[in-house]
């Protein structure tokens, strides 16, 4: 039996695991969102001299008994449930693959905001129950309006290039990027979050979970949002301050919400979301279809095979590398998405 490298998740893509088996190594999976102690139980007898983070998280502790451990890599680009401080205490690097989902998490942005906007939901389930809704509704349309993305890194690049097709102006607030991405295209840079928020009738969410972001969207926030605004986050659900969120739109200060990401995953079967109409929830799918899985799955396999090789990863890659000396990902706060 070769090497073995831990998958937090049940599956991964075929054409990853051949990148895995053909290198010689074996893929070990865990259940879904296993918690510390089941982790911990397989990192004992497997020995995996690296980690596919999928479903749950990576504490201190998983790193403390696993001194083997050389690798782990996010099947995708969010960190936040990975440990990123205890694995550089333990010399271990991160890696993310950066981009690979990107046009997948966009397209479903858009999806939910179309969700929002048009009542789909509600609409469908009304029809089903008998009811025929046309003399009373009015719809809404978006071709004209203004969304507004917090960060402009890959996904909201290509949430971008989707609006834009749809006739929807396009503005970014991203401290940390280029001017150049901007231009490429055509996305006006605004200055503040503030008025991002004030000035938006669509807003979406597009960066990383940092002490920095968390909570990011709260009562403050939220309440220089229009009325007519839609929230759409594809990114990480600790951006939200959910109890002001559940406030708002029942107060009916913004118009609506969809939401693919929770504080807690999955949230609790008495969450207040599930009681408004106001908002479309998925399960953290974004990401998952079948052309992503493959290619983050391989870039992220692909990423654990080139390293324990002694190979060079592309720039950006490493999460933690200014800590261990390697080549670190850009520090930028906004632009993971």
């Amino acid at each position: 039996m070769g090497e073995t490298i831990l998958i937090t998740g049940s599956s991964l893509a075929p054409a990853a695991v051949t990148v895995l088996s053909d290198a010689g190594y074996e893929p070990v999976y865990l259940p879904p969102y296993a918690d510390t102690t089941v982790l911990k139980s397989y990192v004992t007898d497997c020995r995996p001299v690296g980690i596919i983070s999928r479903m749950g998280r990576i504490d201190a502790a998983i790193f403390e008994v696993a001194p083997q451990l050389r690798i782990v890599s996010k099947h995708g680009v969010g960190v936040d449930n990975i440990d990123v401080d205890a694995a550089s205490d333990h010399g271990v690097p991160v890696i993310v693959a950066s981009g690979a989902n990107a046009v997948s998490v966009a397209e479903h942005a858009m999806a939910l905001l179309f969700a929002v906007a048009k009542r789909i939901v509600q609409l469908d389930q009304s029809l089903r129950e008998g009811r025929w809704d046309k003399p009373d509704f009015e719809g809404r349309e978006l071709a004209g309006s203004k969304m507004g993305l917090v960060a402009f890194g890959a996904i909201a690049q290509q949430t971008a290039r989707l609006a834009k097709a749809f006739d929807i102006d396009v503005v970014a607030y991203d401290p940390y990027g280029d001017d150049a991405v901007f231009e490429t295209f055509g996305v006006a840079r605004v200055d503040s979050l503030e008025g991002l928020l004030e000035d938006c009738p669509i807003v979406s969410l597009h960066c990383p979970l940092t002490e920095q972001t968390r909570s990011l969207i709260n009562r403050d926030s939220l309440a220089l949002m229009r009325s007519d605004a839609i929230l759409i986050n594809t990114a990480r659900g600790g951006l939200i301050d959910e109890p002001a969120l559940v406030e708002a739109l029942g107060a009916r200060r913004i118009a609506g919400a969809g939401l693919d990401t929770f504080a807690t995953e999955p949230p609790s079967k008495d969450h207040p979301f599930f009681a408004s109409d106001r908002v479309v929830l998925t399960p953290h799918i974004g990401g998952v279809t079948t052309a992503a899985n493959a290619r983050v799955g391989v870039e992220a396999a692909q990423g654990v095979v080139d390293y324990l090789a002694g190979r060079a990863l592309p720039p950006g890659r490493i999460v933690n590398g200014k800590r261990l000396g390697q080549a670190a990902s850009p520090k930028m706060a906004g632009n993971v998405q």
